[in-house]
C-alpha cells in the first residue's frame, strides 16, 4: 500500500511539474508571437494582458547577475526534484505539501527555459513588430542571458495619495502593479502553501521523520 501511495505521489508531482511548465511555455510563446512589447490588453478593469520582459526575477524584480541568476534557478530545480522524489518515499507526507514543491520546481523551470534558449531562437524586433522564431544562434541574445516574458497584469485598484502626506503627497498609488507570469504564480502559490501550512514539515521531511501531532499537517 506504502508503495503504491508512493508511485502516485510521485506520478502526481510530476504530473503537476509538467502541467504548469507546459501551460507557461505556451502563453509566453503565444504573447511573446503574437503581441509587439510594451503592448496592453484590458480583459477585465482589473485584468490586463501586459507584454513585458526583464532580466531578473519573479514579478520583474532584478537582484543578482543574469548568469549567476539562472545557474541558481538550475541548481533550484535540481535539489527540489531530488526532494520531490524523497518526499515520494514517506507514507506520512501530505499530497499538498508535495504538490506545493512541485509548483515552486515547476515555476523555477518554466523561466530557466526562458532565460536558456529565448535569446537563441527568438529575435526582439522594436515595436509595433511582433517576435517571431529565428534559426538557433540568430536570435537577440546569447545562450543563458534570454529575458524572461510577463505578461499578468492585475491593477486592482489605485488612488492618488494626499499632498499633504511627505514625500508621497500627489503621487499615483497602484494595487497590484506588478507584472508577472504563470511560472511566477506557480512559485508564489507554493511558497504561499507552504508558508501558511506547512512552515514546521520540511525540517522533518529532510530528516525522514514524521513530526509530532502539534505540527502543522
Amino acid at each position: 500500500m506504502a508503495a503504491k501511495r508512493s508511485s502516485v505521489m510521485m506520478w502526481t508531482a510530476w504530473l503537476i511539474i509538467v502541467a504548469v511548465i507546459v501551460l507557461d511555455q505556451v502563453v509566453k510563446v503565444w504573447v511573446k508571437t503574437h503581441m509587439y512589447l510594451g503592448e496592453d490588453i484590458s480583459i477585465l478593469p482589473w485584468f490586463h494582458i501586459c507584454f513585458v520582459q526583464n532580466n531578473g526575477m519573479a514579478f520583474g524584480l532584478e537582484i543578482l547577475n543574469k548568469f549567476i541568476l539562472t545557474f541558481l534557478r538550475i541548481g533550484l530545480f535540481g535539489f527540489l526534484c531530488w526532494y520531490i522524489a524523497r518526499l515520494s518515499r514517506n507514507a506520512w507526507v501530505p499530497m499538498t505539501y508535495l504538490a506545493s514543491i512541485a509548483l515552486i520546481a515547476a515555476g523555477a523551470f518554466g523561466n530557466i527555459i526562458d532565460c536558456v534558449f529565448y535569446g537563441e531562437i527568438f529575435n526582439n524586433p522594436m515595436p509595433p513588430a511582433v517576435a517571431s522564431f529565428v534559426p538557433f544562434g540568430q536570435g537577440y541574445g546569447e545562450l543563458f542571458h534570454g529575458l524572461v516574458v510577463d505578461m499578468l497584469y492585475f491593477p486592482l485598484f489605485s488612488f492618488t495619495w494626499p499632498d499633504w502626506i511627505p514625500w508621497i503627497g500627489g503621487r499615483v498609488f497602484e494595487f497590484f502593479n506588478p507584472v508577472f507570469n504563470i511560472a511566477d504564480a506557480a512559485i508564489s502559490v507554493g511558497l504561499l502553501i507552504i508558508v501558511i501550512f506547512y512552515y514546521r514539515l520540511m525540517e522533518h521531511s529532510l530528516e525522514d521523520e514524521k513530526p509530532e501531532k502539534n505540527s502543522n499537517n
